[in-house]
Formats: C-alpha cells, structure tokens, sequence
C-alpha cells in the first residue's frame, strides 16, 4: 500500500461520521517528527502522552504510533525536493488524526508551504488555537491569567485562496482596466474610486459555506464548555469590507437562527429581551431606542426597520429565550478586527472562543498566545470533516536541534488537543496538571527559565521537561 514506509502490525483506524471521530481503543496515529528540533521534542511529546494515557486507562487504551515523513526527513528518504510524499498524504488520509512537530519552509524549489499544503489539501478548514495561561510562565502582559481563549481560524479562503497579479503585467493590467472603466462605474455604491495603474492585485474569497462550517464547529466546542465560557465572538472587519468581512459575520448569525435557535442567543436579541424584562410594558419604539442610541436621529425608513427587528425578535424568542432563559444559551455576538486586539488585552475574561476568517486569525492566534507566554507554549490543530492535524505552532530552531535543550511544550499541548478530539479526556488532563505544576514549580526548560525572576539555573533538558511533567500526574 505504501512505498516506504509500513504502519504497525496491530491496531485499528480512527474514521470520522459526520466530522467526528470514532475512535478505538488501539487506534494508530500517524505522526511526522518534524525538521529542525523536532528531532528533540517528538520523542519527548511522546514520552508524555503514552505515560498519561498509561496512568489514566492502564491497559485498556493504548495508541500504535505510525513514522511518516514530511519536510527535510522526507527529502532524505524520498529524494530532492520531495517535501510530502505520497506515502504521507495516503497515510493520513487512511488514518484520520496525526500530529507532527515544525516543519521548514521549502527554499529552491517545492510547495510553497508544507503546513499550508497538508490543510488545503484534506480541507482542513479549522485552525483552532487555545490560548490559555499556566501559572508561572514568564509573559510580557500583567495578567495573563485573565485570558483564556481558543481561536478558530478558517484555513481554506481569503489570503490562503488569494489570487494576485503583479503590478505592471499584462493581466493586472487589464483587470484594472475592467474594474475602472465597467465595474467599478456600474457598482454605484464605489462612487469615482479608481484603481491606480501601478497596483498589484489581489482577490480574496470569502464564501458562505466556508464561514458557516467553520463557525459552526466554534458554536459546537462553546456548547461543551462550563457555562460561564459559552460565548463565540465573530471577528471581523465589516464596517469597512461589508461583503466579505461583514457577510461572515450575517452568515454566522443566520446560521445561529437556522442551526442553533434552541442553543443560542444573539448578543443584540440578548438586549431587546431584556429590556422587556426589566420593563414588561416598554413599547417596541422604545425598546428599539434602547439598543440603538442614535435612533432619534435615523431616518424614519431606519426607525422602522429596528422596531420590525425588535417585534420580530420578540414574536419569535420571547417564550423560548425571554424572562432570563437566554442567560443559560450560548452567546453569540461579533466585535471589529482592530479593537478584539485591544479587548484580548485590556478586557480578556470578557472572551471565550473568537471565530475569523483567515488572515485576521493569524494576527489575533500570535498575539493572544505572546500574551499567555509565546508560542513555545502554544498548540495548534487543523481540523476537517475527514481528518484533523495537530502541530507545533513554532518554528524548526534548527540551531538548537539535537541540543536537547527546546521547549517541547507547544507540541505536548498539541497532543493534549488531540486525546480531548478523540475523546480521552482524562488523559488529558493528566498532561495539563502535570505541565502546569512543572512550570508552577520552576522545573523548565532554557527558553522560560532565562525570562523567570530570579532566573532558574540550571534549566531542565527537553528530555528532563517531559519526566518532569509525569513526575506531577
């Protein structure tokens, strides 16, 4: 079946109902060792989740572990520039979860990007990032316990789907053309914009069907949290980018009116039930008047058309949401790009999940995991309705490989995000427990302990990290 590389002789394959796993007892993993440090921190990921599965199910769940190759590793087994062999997309694809380490960017020919290619191609639409804080990890923020999110980035549209033409070539050329002498004339809503003519451009998609699947896997991870975290905020820049940016945000909340009516609730339908139940008798010009401020001042067109939404809202929910039933839903409501940057910071207990497109995600997932202590901290997962990766979220360090010196943690966590996909949630929180009070008791490796007060001398191994985190289960 394979060309060069032979999965284990027992075991079984996780397959996927509906975009679930189903999972056995014995299931085989795929995993890729990654390039660079991975030669480091693979074995000692690995050391740590077969201890923590051991301990929570003794013999009754074990994981057959499967080596495929991607990146450098793959080119030494495979030949030049053969940076995701076949063996290794069939292998996935047969075996549903895998979980790799980082892998380098192609130079001199190749994909373009490994880790890009392995969500494009098994539509790995779901780039989902927690970002939580364990104490004692050295951040540049305050309080960085305050923030407790998981990011859920959509991996297959705008800039990953990007299309561009480079300024002064023939295409860009014509396209500017068509949109300033047809298009742009036609749209009246652009007025006399144009298009200089030493532009580069670039499109970006955004689509229906990729906003909703992704947001509905955020509403569905929102429903099994305790109920205090039940909130999914979309991200968005749809004040400026009204049909891409801002549509995410219409097709999230259509989806929830579809999809989840009973589980529920819109952060603006929150507001006009509420006032009728801190007021029964309120009129709906005045409730309207109340989730609008500058309602005196809007057209009468407008006027109407936010009381229709507060009759509306009031006709539909009110016996299924109102008289405070909509404090036990799950809250759904949208905030712009640049300011959820502010609000992670300065008001980060007020978010639980963010939904966003792609290139906002990006940002936000970096930004929100510097704050919990960098992405040597950070797990990451890709996940599709056929099969999911879980990845180190770092870069190769190929300086540091074989030093036994890296921090293995990104990818450990990114092992904890898988045994809670496939259910094993046990030994889970083993790993989090352990993790936590290693770093909780200054046992860490090089790159946390320069950046503790006082500084931790000497620092532990990667190989010494991970005894270290079983030492605490």
């Amino acid at each position: 079946m394979y060309e060069k590389i032979t999965p284990p002789s027992v075991g079984s394959r996780i397959t996927f109902e509906d975009g679930k796993p189903i999972v056995p007892d014995d299931p085989i993993i795929p995993f890729i060792r990654g390039d660079g440090t991975g030669v480091d921190i693979w074995p000692a990921t690995q050391t740590v989740l077969d201890a923590a599965i051991a301990k929570a199910y003794g013999e009754k769940r074990q994981v057959h572990w499967f080596k495929i190759y991607a990146g450098d590793e793959a080119c030494e087994q495979y030949g030049t520039f053969q940076y995701l062999p076949e063996d290794t997309l069939k292998a996935i694809a047969d075996y549903g979860i895998a979980i790799k380490g980082p892998l380098t960017t192609p130079v001199g020919g190749g994909i373009r990007s490994l880790n890009v290619a392995l969500r494009q191609i098994n539509d790995l639409y779901a780039c989902v990032r927690p970002c939580r804080y364990y104490m004692g990890t050295p951040s540049p923020h305050k309080t960085p316990e305050k923030l407790d999110i998981i990011v859920y980035r959509e991996n297959t549209e705008d800039i990953y789907l990007g299309i561009e033409w480079r300024e002064g070539t023939e295409i860009a050329q014509k396209v500017i053309k068509y949109l300033n002498e047809e298009l742009i004339p036609a749209t009246p809503e652009h007025g006399t914009k144009q298009i200089r003519f030493d532009s580069g451009i670039g499109i970006k998609p955004i689509s229906k069907t990729g906003s909703q699947r992704l947001i509905r896997r955020a509403i569905e991870n929102a429903l099994r949290l305790s109920p205090e975290k039940q909130q999914v905020t979309l991200v968005h820049k749809g004040n400026i980018m009204k049909y891409t940016e801002g549509a995410f945000r219409d097709w999230g909340y259509e989806l929830v009116k579809t999809d989840f009516r009973s589980e529920c609730i819109i952060e603006r339908e929150s507001w006009i039930l509420s006032n009728k139940e801190k007021n029964p008798d309120i009129s709906i010009e005045d409730n309207a008047r109340m989730i609008d401020p500058g309602y005196d001042a809007l057209t009468p067109e407008k006027q109407q058309e936010i009381c229709q939404e507060v009759e509306t809202v009031l006709k539909e929910i009110w016996d299924s949401h109102g008289d405070g039933k909509w404090n036990e839903k799950v809250m759904v409501n949208d905030r712009i790009a640049d300011s959820i940057f502010q609000q992670i910071q300065t008001r980060p207990n007020e978010y639980s999940i963010l939904a966003t497109m792609n290139l906002n995600g990006d940002y936000l997932s970096d930004a929100a995991a510097a704050i919990v202590g960098g992405l040597g901290m950070g797990p990451g997962a890709n996940i599709g309705d056929r099969c999911a990766i879980f990845e180190a979220t770092h870069g190769t360090a190929p300086k540091h490989a074989g030093l036994d010196r890296i921090n293995p943690g990104s990818v450990i966590l990114s092992g904890v995000m898988m045994l809670e996909f496939m259910g094993w949630q046990e030994a889970a929180d083993l790993i989090k427990k352990g993790l936590g009070a290693a770093i909780a008791n200054r046992e860490v490796t090089y790159d946390l302990a320069r950046l503790m007060e006082p500084k931790v001398e000497p620092p532990l191994k990667c190989s010494e990290f991970a005894k270290a985190i079983i030492s605490h289960f």
